[in-house]
């Protein structure tokens, strides 16, 4: 018989292991202080924010989406963002027709406009069809970000800017990419409701 696992060890190892993680984001200050001033620039001028990702990196992008078209924590306008991986009829037709590969960039191609801020939300930042989408974006004239692990994968040299977490641990990773969208949804709000008001 194995010896029986123990919870309190198993919860008391990833909480330790997301602390380490959590801690260094200090490090992302620079990266996140550009991200948050590109998507508050945009979304005053009457640009938009697209996200998009694989996964769990879909779900995270439809999480920040909702927060900015809905409310993060003050009452304020609806604000201009989409998540490109809630279409099911689009994705499909598109996968169908173009290739996996083409599911986000088809979107972009057909939603994004220059000075657009577009999101691409991967793990290993190497997600395949998250790296054509920021090439599309590029081409269109849009701010491009990758939320991507350590090391940042090649999404980190083709973005704009790359947050680039500092470990290997896929579940990590995640939660430290919602904590940086949630500090970035709370200085829009701040920066949108301080010009309504002012």
């Amino acid at each position: 018989m194995p010896d029986p696992i123990n919870f309190a060890l198993v919860a008391e190892e990833a909480i330790a292991r997301h602390g380490a993680v959590i801690q260094r984001l200090k490090e992302q200050q620079p990266a996140l202080e550009r991200i948050a001033d590109a998507m508050s620039h945009a979304l005053l001028a009457g640009n938009k924010i697209l996200w998009c990702g694989n996964g769990g990196s879909a779900a995270d992008s439809q999480h920040l989406a909702a927060e900015l078209v809905g409310r993060f924590r003050r009452e304020r306008r609806g604000l201009a963002s989409i998540a490109l991986t809630t279409d099911t009829s689009l994705l499909t037709a598109i996968a169908n027709d173009y290739g996996y590969e083409r599911v986000f960039s088809r979107q972009v191609e057909a939603l994004c406009q220059r000075d657009d801020v577009v999101v691409g939300i991967s793990t290993s930042g190497n997600s395949r069809n998250v790296l054509l989408a920021l090439e599309k974006a590029r081409a269109v004239g849009a701010f491009t970000v990758a939320f991507t692990g350590e090391g940042g994968g090649a999404m980190a040299a083709l973005a704009d800017v790359a947050l680039c977490i500092p470990s290997k641990d896929t579940a990590r990773i995640q939660e430290a990419h919602i904590l940086c969208g949630h500090i970035l949804c709370d200085w829009i709000e701040r920066v949108v409701c301080g010009e309504e008001n002012a």
